[in-house]
Order: structure tokens, then sequence, then C-alpha cells
């Protein structure tokens, strides 16, 4: 489920290619302040899916809403 989300949530990236030192430079706007850079393609999906699971473990951590992406969502185990 975890996998799932995360893939969905970076299928919705919106990027673009900037003449920079990291070229590639995008974000996921279902997922408020997510955003990442790379020099390469792969190096910026990279630093994409770093950037959704640290949002995930702050969003769960602290009880925050976490949007259905494609059908797919994420909630806090309630502890006993």
């Amino acid at each position: 489920m975890f996998c799932e989300y995360i893939q969905a949530a970076i299928s919705k990236a919106v990027y673009e290619v900037i003449d920079d030192q990291e070229p590639y430079s995008g974000e996921v706007p279902e997922l408020k302040g997510i955003w990442a850079t790379g020099k390469t393609q792969q190096e910026y999906q990279d630093n994409l899916r770093m950037a959704i699971e640290d949002w995930i473990a702050f969003s769960l951590r602290f009880d925050l809403p976490i949007p259905v992406i494609e059908g797919q969502t994420l909630r806090a185990a309630i502890e006993a």
C-alpha cells in the first residue's frame, strides 16, 4: 500500500527541464510543498521519492490529512 501510494504520487508529478546546474525540477501538485530537483531525470525522480516519503512520515506523525491519489490512500494505525 505504501509503495503504491508513492508510485501514484510520482505519476502525478509535473516537471520541467530548465537550463541550470540541476535542470530537472518538479512537484506533486496534490501534495503541498513536495518538489525536487536533479541533474538527471533519474536523480530527480529519486529525490522526489525521498521527498514524498518524508512528507508521508511527517503527515502520519502529526496526524495531518493525506490526500487520496488515484484511489490510493494511507492512514495511521491506532496504537493500543
